[in-house]
């Protein structure tokens, strides 16, 4: 199995089974956008739970299936992905039988190929990776490692895909997709000020929304210039928006994101070297 999806003798793709060991919130957003896209699945097999995602899930496509033995899934799939959350990890995985070789997709936070491979207890070719909510409309990015061609190109039909070069590229991915709380987190305090000087929930809300939005627009459409070219291009010397930065920098701000984030890596660190 090489390439995108499984080639044929004609080089043409040959649509894959891909199987979920877990239906929360990312799996509804990878299947999703899988059912929305042209990326060859014959179908998608889906643990039970959360029955509610499943249900809809099967309900929006004639290709997704719903059963109740992940090790159907795992029998029956080309490409498993393991979506349940760390806590439950290896008592769920560990009864599983796995073929040897088996493509394995881990979209488990902190568990180490180590923990994996050991619960698994054959040897299979496993990736991790790190879908974000976007992709549920196929604009999402994510990381993964190590490189997988099949991988790559699974996740290139749901938007942006990194490849990590190294376990420590990849924590640090994983460190900074925990921004998405803090990110909403700094539009709230915005909010919250503007709805102190006056204005409706609703238009701070709007008004913010748009700001934010577009900045993301004139990143995304102009990749050659960096964050501090960005940053400059948007601000006039002594005006309103170099001081804005300076004064977040000063207070603290920079400081306090530069923590969060090493803490949050650590957090992964130490996982994988406990």
């Amino acid at each position: 199995m090489a390439g995108g999806a499984i080639l044929s003798d004609m080089g043409k793709r040959i649509a894959m089974r891909i199987g979920f060991i877990g239906t929360g919130d990312i799996t509804e957003a990878i299947v999703t956008g899988l059912i929305s896209s042209d990326y060859p699945v014959s179908e998608i097999i889906l643990s039970e739970r959360s029955h509610a995602k499943s249900a809809r899930l099967a309900a929006a496509d004639k290709r997704v299936r719903v059963t109740g033995s992940n090790q159907q899934i795992v029998d029956e799939a080309d490409l498993v992905f393991l979506a349940v959350r760390p806590q439950i990890a290896e008592q769920v995985i560990r009864p599983l039988n796995f073929r040897a070789g088996q493509n394995v997709a881990s979209l488990i936070a902190t568990v180490t190929f180590e923990s994996l491979l050991d619960w698994i207890g054959v040897d299979v070719k496993i990736t991790r990776s790190i879908p974000l909510p976007a992709v549920a409309t196929r604009r999402g990015v994510t990381a993964i490692y190590p490189a997988d061609d099949q991988l790559e190109s699974f996740y290139a039909a749901l938007g942006t895909v990194v490849v990590a070069q190294s376990l420590d590229e990849f924590d640090a991915y994983a460190a900074a997709s925990a921004l998405m709380e803090l990110y909403f987190g700094v539009m709230e305090t915005a909010s919250d000020w503007l709805r102190g000087q006056g204005t409706s929930p609703q238009n701070a809300q709007s008004y913010l929304t748009k700001i934010f939005l577009e900045l993301s627009r004139k990143a995304d459409s102009a990749p050659q210039a960096d964050f501090a070219t960005l940053r400059d291009h948007h601000s006039t010397p002594g005006g309103l928006n170099q001081q804005m930065f300076e004064d977040f920098s000063e207070l603290g701000g920079t400081q306090a994101l530069t923590g969060a984030l090493e803490n949050v890596a650590k957090r992964i660190r130490d996982a994988r070297n406990p």
